[in-house]
């Protein structure tokens, strides 16, 4: 009688938030377990980026282009997760504006998320890249229910897995879903891609002096109110030591670096020093 395999769980992080098993075997293009720094992430994209120039709905020529970038980290092994946000179709807190109220909102922009789900699962089975899309909230007919031991087999297995509607729960945002979700799966660190090259002191646009950083605490992101991640995200991440890297989503083969441990955008992690340390290797204000 032939023994039943055992499930294996995820993979447990290294306390730098890198891979607990790099020498595992790898799929796709044979690169040796040795180079790729990240075996399992989470990968968070905003909705907005899937507007491309527009500004407002779905482009077509933005989606396939991520879905290249993402199907190209995917055939180096590793395991990628992903959520989407909705802004580029809905925002709960912009339904106010209209007589909406918070909480139904939020339900207008989960939904918003799955939509952007579908439309990137499309794009990266027309590739060849097997997904599944799991949703928080009950759509059956199009998506799978959210099952944290279904999602990580799926990465086991070598699929793509979009986590859609958020936490399912509104007042939660989805950059929040991606923290949870990233500590559900065992994902190794959160990449944050953005439409800026990292974190700044200030607005860069706004003001042209601001210093980029290279390495952040999150107890600085916290106490800086930085635009990395809302609070409750960042405070999740820091309560786990889950390592989070922000940067520029719109820059090709950010992603790939990024998996690699190239050096990109701005790392938010527990052993940063206080204070920060910027771009050019001063420490911060």
């Amino acid at each position: 009688m032939t023994k039943a395999k055992a499930m294996t769980g995820p993979p447990n992080r290294s306390p730098v938030g890198g891979p607990a098993d790099p020498g595992a075997s790898l799929r796709g293009s044979g690169v040796p377990g040795s180079s790729l720094r990240y075996r399992r992430v989470l990968l968070k994209i905003s909705g907005e980026a899937l507007a491309g120039s527009a500004g407002f709905g779905i482009s077509a020529e933005a989606v396939g282009t991520f879905a290249r970038e993402i199907q190209e980290v995917h055939n180096l092994g590793c395991e990628l997760a992903l959520v989407v946000g909705g802004g580029n179709i809905f925002r709960g807190l912009a339904g106010s504006a209209f007589g909406v109220d918070r909480a139904t909102g939020d339900y207008m922009g989960m939904l918003a998320t799955v939509i952007n789900s579908l439309a990137l699962q499309n794009a990266l089975e027309k590739l060849g890249v097997s997904t599944r899309v799991q949703s928080a909230i009950a759509i059956q007919e199009v998506a799978e229910p959210y099952i944290r031991r279904r999602a990580t087999r799926h990465l086991e297995k070598g699929r793509v897995v979009i986590f859609g509607a958020g936490t399912g729960n509104p007042y939660f945002s989805t950059d929040t879903a991606a923290a949870l979700r990233a500590m559900e799966i065992g994902a190794e660190v959160i990449l944050k891609a953005t439409k800026v090259d990292g974190v700044y002191s200030a607005d860069p646009e706004k003001h042209p002096d601001a210093i980029r950083y290279r390495e952040l605490a999150y107890i600085d992101v916290l106490n800086r109110e930085l635009k990395v991640m809302d609070s409750t995200a960042i405070s999740l991440c820091m309560d786990n030591a889950l390592p989070v890297i922000v940067f520029n989503l719109l820059e090709p083969g950010n992603i790939r670096k990024a998996v690699l441990g190239d050096r990109i955008g701005t790392i938010v992690h527990a052993q940063a020093k206080p204070g920060g340390v910027a771009a050019g290797g001063e420490k911060g204000d």
